[in-house]
């Protein structure tokens, strides 16, 4: 196993700055976004997803994921990621894809060598708006408030990830969530 790139940029013990991305991981759309942690301050760096065409076989759709999200962790050097854990209520088949989209990121990341934390759903609303039950539209919108954005971040899986790193952004760095 490779050691972590770690740099002063992303060694919160030297710097004190965390840079996060977040990760809404999907087949036909993996959200991401990456935020950085200055003491109190949290600082939006960047959002996006990275998008696959349905008519293209799962194996090359995966395939553009991770190299997509690959040169996305090249270009803004995280040194964490925050994942959603996998929730699927009752259809199972529409999960495979996810948890196959959710395993080539995890693989990109461990590749980095990053520390990776998962986060239910129910820990992400409290992160962000303070009860689980918080509705999805609430929580894009205080996405929005505590990044200082003008708009809700677009698409939804982007805003999602940025959720995650959000609330990886309020764990210690010395628990394991």
């Amino acid at each position: 196993m490779r050691s972590p790139k770690t740099t002063k940029k992303n060694n919160p013990l030297e710097s004190g700055v965390r840079r996060i991305i977040g990760v809404d991981p999907g087949l036909a759309s993996t959200g991401w976004g990456v935020v950085e942690q200055q003491g109190q301050r949290i600082l939006h760096i960047a959002h996006g997803s990275i998008e696959t065409e349905a008519h293209l076989p799962r194996p090359e759709r995966l395939l553009s994921i991770y190299t997509q999200f690959k040169h996305i962790l090249e270009l803004y050097e995280p040194g964490e990621g925050a994942i959603e854990t996998l929730y699927f209520a009752k259809n199972v088949t529409s999960a495979l894809p996810v948890a196959e989209a959710r395993g080539v990121v995890s693989m990109a990341l461990a590749e980095r060598g990053l520390l990776v934390r998962e986060f239910t759903p129910l820990a992400i609303k409290q992160a962000v708006v303070g009860r689980g039950s918080a509705g999805k539209d609430q929580v894009q919108e205080l996405v929005r408030l505590i990044l200082g954005l003008e708009s809700i971040p677009k698409p939804d899986h982007a805003a999602d990830a940025l959720g995650a790193a959000l609330c990886s952004a309020h764990t210690p760095i010395f628990i394991d969530a």
